[in-house]
């Protein structure tokens, strides 16, 4: 049995000059392929957070959790939403100190708020902060390098065959009826 040359480290490939002679279309597939494998889990990730956050409008995997806080006194109806984090906040009714909103109640003497809220599971909700990371976040840099890396795919697959190849030619029916598709999708 032949022994191949072991295959380098990631970082150390991305190191490596082309001194084998190896043809641009190689050295293309390599990249691609290292860097497939190392994202592969932060792709399932966002593949995941994607298709769960397709149903954020909806109840779909969600359970209710009993919320008790206590927020400032005397809160406004907007401050009262702002502060609870809910869209589209709006009071049902006011007794007393008690104003009743969708899911729960507030003093407004005492600050305490109790409300029920539908929350996916953990993991799912942190994939789901991962998929909208912001600025505001510490490891956004690792939103704007898998960015960066999902175009290196999308630009390398056109320089990993020859362009008078068959494979190719196939590849590029695919392409073009691909950006087809994205234009729709955004027109509509």
């Amino acid at each position: 049995m032949k022994k191949g040359r072991p295959i380098p480290p990631f970082f150390f490939i991305l190191q490596q000059p082309n001194t084998m002679g190896r043809k641009s279309e190689n050295t293309f597939r390599e990249f691609h392929r290292y860097l497939g494998f190392f994202l592969a889990g932060i792709m399932a990730v966002y593949a995941i957070s994607g298709i769960v956050l397709t149903f954020r409008s909806t109840d779909f995997l969600k359970s209710e959790y009993e919320v008790n806080t206590t927020l400032e006194p005397n809160l406004q109806e907007e401050a009262l939403g702002t502060a609870l984090r809910k869209r589209g906040f709006k009071v049902d009714k006011k007794e007393g100190d008690l104003v009743y909103f969708s899911g729960g109640t507030y003093n407004t003497k005492t600050g305490e708020a109790s409300y029920t809220e539908k929350r996916l599971p953990m993991i799912l909700e942190n994939m789901n902060k991962l998929h909208k990371m912001h600025t505001g976040n510490p490891l956004f840099w690792l939103g704007i390098f898998f960015g960066i890396a999902l175009l290196f795919f999308a630009v390398s697959a056109f320089f990993m065959f020859k362009p008078n190849a068959p494979i190719y030619k196939k590849g590029l029916y695919f392409a073009v009826a691909g950006f087809l598709l994205t234009i729709v999708l955004l027109l509509v």
